[in-house]
């Protein structure tokens, strides 16, 4: 389908992942901020095989959802520069809505599962890293490990707690099982990821 612009007329495709990963390797040098990039679409790949979603699709939001932070971490940057930027490419619109909706500052209704699903797992990744980095391995991470941590203000400050509990909430999984599945689905990349399984 072509895009009528006065200025330049851009094929919108679907992009796959290898796009979306050289796109990340291009943007991010950050190892830390690539491997959140990781977790976040295995998180999100899972999620799309419990909800009978389409899997690479929603693992290529994963991947691809905070592709532009490492050079402009702003709110009045990040994520609406790296959109249009993707934009450019020829990204399909309702894509570009869902990397929005992950940013509660620009009013982005999380109407669809693939929204609810990216704003759970972003903050719920970071923290499940965190704490494994901690316990020695992601299998060491529970429920009651998150939990614990969540009420200690000191361990990863950046992860806002309150996401992390509506989020769940909001993709209509009970916390505890929300923990595991993302747990579950970020041991098959931990050596990706500098962890132990």
């Amino acid at each position: 389908m072509e895009v009528n612009d006065p200025e330049m007329s851009v094929q919108v495709h679907e992009p796959t992942r290898e796009e979306a990963w050289s796109l990340v390797t291009e943007m991010t040098a950050s190892e830390s901020l690539r491997r959140h990039m990781l977790s976040v679409e295995a998180a999100m790949r899972a999620y799309a095989r419990r909800f009978g979603e389409p899997e690479e699709r929603w693992g290529v939001l994963g991947l691809i959802h905070d592709w532009d932070y490492e050079t402009g971490p702003t709110p009045d940057q990040h994520p609406s520069r790296g959109i249009e930027m993707l934009r450019q490419r020829g990204w399909p619109e309702e894509l570009l809505e869902d990397i929005a909706s992950h940013a509660e500052y620009l009013g982005v209704v999380r109407d669809t599962p693939i929204r609810r699903a990216l704003y759970a797992c972003d903050e719920m990744c970071g923290f499940v890293i965190a704490c494994a980095l901690v316990k020695g391995s992601l299998g060491a991470v529970e429920p009651a490990t998150v939990r614990k941590k969540m009420k200690d203000k000191a361990f990863a400050r950046g992860v806002n707690r309150e996401h992390l509990l509506a989020g769940a909430a909001e993709l209509g999984v009970p916390f505890d099982e929300h923990v595991q599945v993302v747990r579950d689905a970020l041991v098959p990349i931990a050596a990706q990821l500098g962890l132990r399984p």
